[in-house]
């Protein structure tokens, strides 16, 4: 018995390998914050960018693909357009169904006046 006690005590012991998903996980973060940053940014730039091309439209086709990126990858995206659509509900009527339902998953409310 003591012979099987001190070969295992001579062994070095070595901490765990971290799994491979705690990894995984922070690159998604990561890249999901990056993606939330760049749709914040491309519905600033949309409205400038709107106003210099106004025959063209480049500015809302840029904020519609802004909104659904900040939307659908960070939370406090999500609040913050749910924050200004309850201040100023003449935007919500503005986005398309299949917006609302993409990046907020649920119907346009119905806006009694």
């Amino acid at each position: 018995m003591s012979h099987e006690n001190t070969t295992l005590m001579n062994e070095p012991v070595y901490a765990p390998p971290k799994p491979i998903h705690v990894l995984r996980n922070g690159v998604n973060v990561v890249a999901r914050q990056t993606l939330a940053v760049t749709g914040l940014g491309m519905i600033v730039l949309a409205i400038p960018v709107g106003i210099a091309t106004p025959f063209l439209p480049i500015g809302l086709p840029m904020a519609i693909v802004g909104a659904v990126l900040l939307g659908r990858n960070a939370v406090w995206g999500r609040r913050w357009m749910e924050s200004v659509m309850t201040r100023h509900p003449q935007v919500e009527r503005f986005a398309p169904g299949w917006l609302m339902r993409s990046v907020f998953g649920r119907e346009k409310r119905i806006i009694s006046k």
